[in-house]
């Protein structure tokens, strides 16, 4: 049988799977913000906020809100009741797979998805905070580390300030893959 992969604005019924998604994957690196502070982010930006669904179920979710070059949420604080910013920077603020959806190229499609948000709201760039021990993967994926740009322990050890022109997406070329696509899983829009 196969599961329609599908990526869809987040609703307001997503908030406990994205929430537990959230808890699952941060908690660990003391990086878990919590429902008010995750709810806070999307309501400053609800179309640069996704879910990705497998079959019935939420698999994953992303999390991007306009935000000023070289700046990103305080994981102290909830974004203030006020409009987002118009910077012409996307900050991929939250991407999350559950665990057991890994590696069957669904962050992929989310990422993707976020770059074509961007292209469409005319974003020059998009930037995220790399944390616990991310930075290759996203270095594989054209960001580029800005060191110095995070504080020491404000996104815990090692975080590193990470961004993309959004325009250097068109030119990537998926590289071929050793193993064959997971074969349960079709994509639409």
């Amino acid at each position: 049988m196969t599961e329609t992969v599908r990526i869809r604005t987040l609703a307001d019924g997503d908030w406990d799977a994205v929430v537990a998604l959230e808890r699952d994957a941060y908690t660990g690196l003391g990086l878990s913000e919590g429902r008010a502070a995750l709810e806070s982010r999307a309501a400053a930006s609800p179309d640069t906020c996704f879910v990705v669904d497998v079959g019935t179920r939420t698999a994953g979710y992303l999390l991007a809100l306009p935000y000023p070059p070289h700046r990103y949420p305080d994981l102290t604080r909830t974004e203030a009741a006020r409009g987002a910013f118009e910077t012409g920077n996307l900050h991929l603020h939250d991407i999350v797979v559950a665990p057991a959806l890994r590696r069957r190229g669904l962050a992929r499609h989310l990422l993707h998805h976020l770059t074509a948000t961007a292209r469409a709201r005319g974003d020059e760039r998009i930037s995220l905070v790399a944390v616990g021990g991310t930075e290759r993967f996203w270095s594989a994926r054209g960001f580029v580390a800005e060191p110095g740009v995070v504080p020491v322990g404000a996104y815990g050890d090692g975080a590193v300030y990470m961004s993309r022109p959004v325009a250097a997406a068109r030119q990537t070329r998926a590289r071929p893959s050793l193993s064959p696509p997971a074969p349960t899983l079709r994509e639409v829009s």
